[in-house]
C-alpha cells in the first residue's frame, strides 16, 4: 500500500518576519479574536499610559472611541522616545511599534513598575489594525508615523512643534477587520467604563476620561483614595461591620496595598490587582491576603476566648463570608501565566502580602475589639451554617450522583453520557415541562422542571438554600455537589440552558437561577456551561408557511415579508412556553440546527457581583433607583 510522502526539510521550515506571528496567531499575543480580544487591545495601549502615571510622569490619559472601531489614546506622559535606537538603526518609536519584545521596561531605568513588561502589547494592536497612528511630542517637537498592518508607510517624521512643558503620545488605530470578523464585533463603552474605573482606582492621582462618538456619551474617573474608594463603592449596597482597613507598605521593592471590610453580606468579593491589571484568575497575591486572613482571625478568636478550646479552627470559607477587599501589588518584574496576565505567579508576592495583612489587621483587631467581635460572631455563624449546611448537603448528595436512585423524580433523563453532546434544560413551569418533555431529543437532553420559583440566594446562607426543593433538585441532577464539596468533574450534562417564558415572570425565575449559578456554581459559568435558551414570542403563519419572530421588530419584519394583508396573517404571541405544542418547541427552541443559545458569561466579576448585589440583595433604596433609572427603557414593552 502506497502512502504520499509529506515533504519535511529546511525549505519547509517557515520563518514569520516581523509582526506576521501576531496576524498568524492573535491568541497567542491578545486571547483570540472575540468581543474579550477587542477589548484587550484598547487595553494594552492604555496600559503603557498607565505605566507612564505609575513612572510619576503621567496624570491624564483620554480615551476616545470613533465610528467603524477606530480608537484613540492619548496622554501627557514623556512620550515614546523618537532618536535612533542603536541596535536597530532607526527610530525608537518604530521599534516600539513594530518588534516584539522591545520596550522600555526591560531595564531598570525607564519604569520601575510596569503592567506592560512583555513589549508586545502596543506592537500587537499595530499588527492586528488595519491602519495604527502615533503622534508624540517631546521636548518642544512633534513626530509622527503611519503603519498599514504593521507596516510603517514611511520613516518618523517631524510635523510640527509644541509648547516644551507638553509632551505626551497619541495613539489611533483601527481594528482589522480580516483578523476580528463578524458583524457583533464593537467596542462596548460599558466594558470600557468597567476597566477603567478599575485603573483609575488602582492608580491615584490619574484622571481617565473616555468618550464616545457614536453616542456622545462620555465617564471620567478620578479617585484619590485609591483602593479604599474602590471597597466603598463595592459595598455602596451592604451595611459595612466596620471602618475599611487599610494597609500600604514596600517591601523589596514590591508594593503592596491592602483594603479590607466586613459587611452582613453572605458572599465574599475579594479582587486582586499586579501592576493595575486585574487579575481575574488571582495568584500569590491572592492567596497570600486569604491565607493572612483567614490565620488573624483564628489567633485573635482563641487569644480572646471567642473560640474555645473544643471548637475547630474557622475556614477560609468562614472567615471571607462577608468579606469586601482588594490587594494591589506594583511589582517591578512581575511573573503571569501569560500574556493576557490573568493570573500572578511570583512566589515571593505570597509571603510579602502575608506579613502585610497579618501586621495591619491583626493591630486593627487589637485596637477595635467591637469591631473584632462583629468579625468573629460572623464567623462562628457562618461556621455553623456550614456544618448545617454539610448535613443538609449530605442528605442532597448522599449517594453518588450517577445513580438513579439520587436524581430527582421529576428529571427526565437522557441515554447519552458523553459530556460534548448532553444537555440539560431547567424548564420553568410543569406545563413547559411537559412540551419538552414530549419535544426532546431523548439520546441527548434531559428535562428538569421547576415547581414555581427557587429561593433567592443573595439573601440566604446555604444551609438555608439546600432545605429548598427546588435548588435539591438542580445540584442532584447535576452531580457537582455545592459548596466545599463541589467539583465539576462530575458534571453530568455538557450544556445546561435555562429556558423560561418571554415575561416578567419569566425573567425573574432566570433571574433567581442565574444569582444562584454566579453565587455557588460559577465555575459552571466560567468553563462555558450555562446557557440561556431563546424561545420566539410570535408565530407568523401564512397558509403552509410559518415563521417565528423573537421580538416586536422581527415580528414586524416579518409581516412585510409575507407580502399580503395583515387580516389574512395568523399571528399568535406566546405568552409562555406551556403554550407551544412539543413540534413547535423542538424547532423553535431545543433543535440544535434551528435554535438560538446565549452563552452566560462574566466579562467583569465585579461588575457582576455589584449587579447581584443590588437587584438580589436586601437593600431596598439602590433597587428602586435602578428600576426608576430604567424605567424609561421598558415602558413601551407589550408585557
Amino acid at each position: 500500500m502506497q502512502t504520499d510522502e509529506v515533504s519535511y526539510g529546511a525549505k519547509d521550515i517557515q520563518v514569520l518576519e516581523g509582526l506576521e506571528a501576531v496576524r498568524r496567531r492573535p491568541g497567542m499575543y491578545v486571547g483570540g479574536t472575540d468581543l474579550k480580544a477587542l477589548h484587550h487591545l484598547v487595553y494594552e495601549v492604555v496600559d503603557n499610559s498607565i505605566d507612564e502615571a505609575l513612572a510619576g510622569a503621567c496624570t491624564n490619559i483620554e480615551v476616545i472611541i470613533h465610528p467603524d472601531i477606530t480608537v484613540t489614546v492619548s496622554d501627557n506622559g514623556r512620550g515614546i522616545p523618537v532618536d535612533i535606537h542603536p541596535q536597530k538603526k532607526k527610530s525608537a518609536l518604530e521599534v516600539v511599534m513594530t518588534v516584539l519584545h522591545a520596550g522600555g521596561k526591560f531595564g531598570s531605568g525607564s519604569y520601575k513598575v510596569s503592567g506592560g513588561l512583555h513589549g508586545v502589547g502596543v506592537s500587537a494592536v499595530n499588527a492586528l489594525s488595519e491602519f495604527c497612528e502615533v503622534e508624540v511630542r517631546r521636548e518642544g517637537k512633534v513626530y509622527y508615523q503611519k503603519y498599514n498592518r504593521g507596516v510603517p508607510e514611511e520613516p518618523v517624521k517631524e510635523i510640527g512643534t509644541c509648547d516644551p512643558g507638553i509632551s505626551g503620545t497619541k495613539t489611533t488605530f483601527k481594528v482589522d477587520r480580516q483578523i476580528f470578523k463578524g458583524d457583533d464585533i464593537d467596542f462596548s463603552f460599558s466594558t470600557l467604563t468597567q476597566r477603567f474605573r478599575e485603573m483609575a482606582f488602582v492608580t491615584r492621582g490619574v484622571r481617565i476620561h473616555l468618550f464616545d462618538e457614536r453616542t456622545s456619551r462620555e465617564m471620567t474617573f478620578y479617585f484619590e483614595g485609591g483602593i479604599t474608594s474602590f471597597v466603598r463603592y463595592l459595598n455602596r449596597n451592604r451595611e459595612g461591620l466596620h471602618q475599611t482597613v487599610y494597609a500600604e507598605k514596600e517591601m523589596e521593592h514590591v508594593g503592596i496595598e491592602v483594603a479590607i471590610q466586613y459587611t452582613d453580606a453572605y458572599s465574599d468579593s475579594v479582587y486582586s490587582f499586579a501592576n493595575t491589571i486585574n487579575t481575574i484568575d488571582g495568584g500569590t497575591h491572592l492567596t497570600g491576603l486569604r491565607t493572612a486572613t483567614t490565620r488573624v482571625i483564628n489567633d485573635y478568636a482563641r487569644k480572646t476566648n471567642l473560640l474555645k478550646e473544643s471548637d475547630a479552627n474557622f475556614t477560609g470559607d468562614d472567615t471571607r463570608e462577608g468579606m469586601t477587599a482588594i490587594v494591589s501589588i506594583k511589582h517591578p518584574d512581575p511573573q503571569f501565566e501569560s500574556q493576557t496576565k490573568v493570573k500572578l505567579m511570583n512566589p515571593e508576592v505570597q509571603t510579602y502580602v502575608q506579613q502585610v495583612v497579618v501586621e495591619a489587621f491583626s493591630t486593627f483587631l487589637d485596637e477595635n475589639p467591637a469591631a473584632a467581635k462583629a468579625i468573629v460572631s460572623k464567623c462562628l455563624t457562618s461556621a455553623r451554617a456550614r456544618d448545617a449546611a454539610r448535613k443538609a448537603r449530605d442528605l442532597v448528595i448522599r449517594k453518588s450522583a450517577l445513580e438513579s436512585l439520587t436524581l430527582p423524580g421529576k428529571l427526565a433523563d437522557c441515554s447519552d453520557r458523553d459530556l460534548t453532546r448532553t444537555e440539560l434544560f431547567i424548564v420553568e413551569g410543569d406545563s413547559a415541562g411537559g412540551s419538552a418533555k414530549q419535544g426532546r431529543d431523548r439520546h441527548f437532553q434531559a428535562i428538569l422542571p421547576l415547581r414555581g420559583k427557587i429561593l433567592n440566594t443573595e439573601r440566604a446562607r446555604l444551609d438555608k438554600i439546600l432545605s429548598n426543593n427546588e435548588v435539591k433538585a438542580i445540584i442532584s441532577a447535576l452531580g457537582t455537589g455545592i459548596g466545599d464539596t463541589f467539583d465539576t468533574s462530575n458534571l453530568r450534562y455538557g450544556k445546561i440552558i435555562l429556558m423560561a417564558d418571554a415575561d416578567v415572570d419569566g425573567s425573574h425565575i432566570r433571574t433567581l437561577l442565574l444569582t444562584f449559578f454566579f453565587r455557588y456554581m460559577q465555575a459552571l459559568i466560567d468553563d462555558e456551561h450555562l446557557y440561556i435558551a431563546q424561545p420566539p414570542l410570535y408565530r407568523v403563519a401564512y397558509k403552509d408557511k410559518i415563521k417565528y419572530a423573537y421580538n416586536e421588530q422581527q415580528k414586524d419584519k416579518l409581516v412585510k415579508e409575507f407580502s399580503v394583508p395583515a387580516d389574512k396573517l395568523s399571528i399568535q404571541r406566546y405568552k409562555g412556553l406551556g403554550e407551544m405544542n412539543p413540534s413547535q418547541l423542538w424547532e423553535t427552541t431545543m433543535d440544535p440546527e434551528k435554535r438560538t443559545l446565549l452563552l452566560v458569561s462574566i466579562d467583569d466579576a465585579a461588575a457582576a457581583d455589584r449587579t447581584f448585589d443590588m437587584l438580589m440583595g436586601e437593600a431596598v433604596p439602590p433597587r428602586n433607583k435602578f428600576i426608576t433609572t430604567h424605567a424609561k427603557d421598558v415602558k413601551n414593552l407589550d408585557i
